[in-house]
């Protein structure tokens, strides 16, 4: 008899409670993941940035999803992060909120969600997924404080949610609303620039 998968809502949901004390480390988080390390891992660093979060979470989420992005742009079967990244650790209340706040969501779209499109599960169809989410990525790294990463990481968690399920068309839902948050986020980059150099 073969099990079926795991949910990626049950995975987030268990997430938290792995290591002790009141940070919770890179290294655990990769560690929850199993086989299915690349989307679960743009779900994860999707979800603090689908809520209003200070700096530096966007900024960080956006440096990993450079990293991630350009492994699978290059064809890399698995996600790796260097030991110095491993080591890192975020607030296990932030993520705990985060999962809280999103769980109702993510369990709709599990239910919604079907293999479809599944041209995103071949060779050529991740690398140009890694494309768009370096895209993204970039974005998340110039995003308004506080509120501009919200529809980035919106994005990041439907394009992981369809790379979980196999699900074209959540991928393409997801890409669309990055589109806007990068627009967002780029234009805010351009005024401060603009407004830099009127000052000098």
């Amino acid at each position: 008899m073969t099990l079926s998968p795991e949910r990626i809502s049950t995975i987030l949901r268990d997430l938290p409670e792995r290591g002790e004390g009141g940070r919770l480390k890179v290294a655990d988080i990769v560690s929850a993941l199993g086989a299915r390390g690349y989307s679960i891992l743009i779900v994860i660093l999707g979800l603090p940035n689908s809520l209003p979060m200070p700096p530096p979470i966007a900024l960080v989420s956006g440096f990993l999803m450079v990293f991630i992005s350009l492994q699978m742009m290059f064809g890399r079967a698995a996600p790796w992060l260097p030991a110095s990244i491993l080591k890192r650790d975020v607030p296990r209340a932030d993520i705990r909120r985060a999962i809280d706040q999103a769980m109702p969501w993510v369990r709709w779209i599990e239910k919604l969600a079907q293999p479809r499109l599944i041209l995103v599960d071949s060779g050529p169809g991740i690398r140009f997924i890694g494309f768009g989410l370096l895209v993204l990525s970039l974005g998340l790294v110039f995003a308004l404080p506080v509120v501009g990463q919200i529809p980035i990481g919106i994005a990041l968690c439907l394009i992981g949610l369809g790379l979980v399920e196999r699900d074209g068309v959540l991928v393409a839902i997801g890409f669309g609303i990055g589109v806007v948050g990068v627009a967002f986020s780029y234009g805010f980059l351009v005024a401060v620039l603009t407004g830099a150099s009127r000052l000098i």
